[in-house]
């Protein structure tokens, strides 16, 4: 099984990386100028210090409304296939509009948008530099923003430099706790690969009966109703409170909660059981989790300055 951290980020044909598109897609993320009420930006939902989400059990829009769902952390989204805790977004390009466009959320229209943008001459030039000609248009803040967004890069952990060779990284209970994770709680058969996840979707018994989760976009499927995204655990003890909606508070409520199995149903994975941990054991998985936590804030990987 492959832990090791990829050494380059991947970029789709369509938008490859360039220095120009990611600045002006920094800028982009990080501007509340964005929203309709100038105090929203994409930022205030993704904190690099919560590890790109915002700490809440639930998103937060622009007039204190609390939305449907958790606002995901975008840590290692280059490496993600659809997007979404449900999955309705095909790609990282078009996730942006839906929170710019929403009532509740961003509060701002498209045209206003593009016609605040090109009318700020900084902006113009940005774009004029990450894509040439002039002009400013929906489809270009997506491939920026995007391309901004797929550096998002989690930092190097302890378990990295462990995996690497360095015995000295982590404790023995998290080596305990690895030993888990890969065999007894068999948390690896969702949360598998370098960024423990590859982004599949599962009803592990959380969701309530009204939250079809990725059975929206396939009623007939009774595997994928009340199923969500599986999310990454890098920096995960950085990122509570935890699942699509928030409803635990901490690693040990999310522990216990594995521990008991979840709500049987139909849907339910055939994946989630009663693990049968001890106190002891799920100390150990917690004392592991909590060496994928990042040894610095987290920045974008290194990628080739073009």
């Amino acid at each position: 099984m492959q832990f090791r951290r990829p050494s380059e980020i991947p970029f789709p044909e369509d938008n490859p990386y360039s220095k120009a598109k990611t600045e002006l897609g920094r800028k982009l993320f990080f501007d509340p100028g964005l929203s309709g009420t100038g105090s929203h930006a994409c930022v205030t939902c993704h904190l690099p210090e919560v590890a790109w989400t915002d700490g809440n059990a639930r998103a937060i829009g622009w007039a204190g409304t609390v939305l449907p769902l958790r606002s995901p952390s975008l840590l290692n989204v280059a490496w993600l296939d659809r997007l979404g805790w449900d999955g309705k977004f095909p790609d990282l390009e078009s996730v942006a509009f839906t929170p710019l466009l929403s009532p509740a959320n961003m509060h701002q229209t498209e045209p206003e948008l593009l016609a605040k943008l090109q009318a700020d001459p900084d902006y113009a030039a940005q774009f004029r530099t990450a894509f040439g000609g002039d002009g400013i248009t929906r489809r270009r803040i997506e491939l920026a923003l995007a391309n901004f967004e797929r550096t998002i890069v989690s930092a190097v952990a302890p378990f990295d430099r462990w995996i690497d060779g360095d015995e000295q990284a982590i404790p023995e209970t998290a080596k305990r706790g690895f030993v888990l994770f890969t065999g007894k709680a068999n948390c690896v058969a969702c949360h598998m690969s370098w960024n423990f996840t590859e982004g599949a979707f599962y009803d592990i018994g959380l969701a309530g009966d009204g939250e079809i989760g990725r059975g929206r976009a396939f009623p007939n499927s009774i595997k994928l109703r009340h199923a969500y995204k599986v999310p990454t655990l890098r920096d995960v003890a950085r990122r509570g409170p935890y699942m699509h909606d928030g409803p635990l508070a901490d690693l040990d409520a999310v522990i216990a909660f594995y521990n008991k199995g979840g709500r049987e149903r139909p849907s339910r994975s055939e994946l989630i059981r009663p693990l049968g941990l001890t106190d002891t054991e799920r100390a150990d998985l917690r004392a592991f989790l909590e060496t994928l936590t990042g040894d610095r804030d987290t920045r974008p990987a290194a990628v080739s300055d073009k």
